[in-house]
């Protein structure tokens, strides 16, 4: 189920569907395949949205997809990409053919990632399967009602939920796979993952993406 994902640092990600390679917060990428449909970003945190590793991956028919707030700073990348579209939080939209919804990606009572900001996560559609991207959040409402079959959860803490508030999310939203990410670089330490795998329930599987 989760062969199509590969997690490389922090949040970034890439999904190989039918319509194309999808990245989320493309950052320091040590290669440069030029190879996305689309390029998703989250928020405009620098390890988010960097400029310098979009150009790796994007080329001049990439699909740039961010909040609706960062559109003037998407204007950075658009000689980069073939367009920009804009969302907001807790909208359906069918963009090329890849069917998606956002979710609202905040912070409860940490100020790093306000909901007044509109920052997202992301849930694709894939092979008949949902993959939902959190982005930057904490154990939300919105994060918690979310229906999917895979999970990429952030759990370094301090920016966002740590391993604990992380596997209780996991364990109520109940998706059939969570993969950990967000953690054992800028924030969070490797054996984080271990401690998130430890505290998430069964029937949920947890599989690690990042390699350390």
């Amino acid at each position: 189920m989760t062969e199509n994902i590969q997690v490389f640092v922090q949040n970034s990600i890439r999904i190989e569907a039918e319509q194309g390679a999808i990245y989320v917060d493309p950052f320091r990428m040590t290669e440069a395949p030029k190879d996305a449909a689309f390029v998703c970003v989250t928020h405009d945190h620098y390890d988010h949205f960097s400029p310098d590793d979009i150009a790796k991956v994007a080329c001049e028919n990439t699909v740039l997809i961010v909040p609706e707030k960062m559109e003037k700073k998407a204007k950075e990348v658009a000689g980069m990409v073939g367009k920009i579209i804009t969302v907001k939080p807790g909208e359906s939209y069918e963009v090329d053919g890849l069917c998606f919804e956002t979710v609202p990606a905040y912070n409860i009572l940490k100020p790093f990632h306000p909901r007044s900001a509109e920052w997202v996560g992301y849930v694709f559609v894939v092979d008949g399967k949902r993959i939902y991207v959190a982005g930057d959040t904490d154990a939300t409402k919105e994060a918690k009602a979310v229906k999917c079959d895979v999970a990429l959860i952030p759990i370094g803490g301090f920016y966002t939920m740590d391993a604990k508030s992380a596997a209780e999310l996991v364990n109520v939203m109940q998706p059939a796979v969570a993969i950990p990410v967000h953690y054992g670089n800028v924030v969070g330490k490797p054996a984080d993952g271990e401690e998130f795998a430890a505290l998430v329930k069964e029937p949920v599987k947890v599989e690690f993406k990042i390699k350390f």
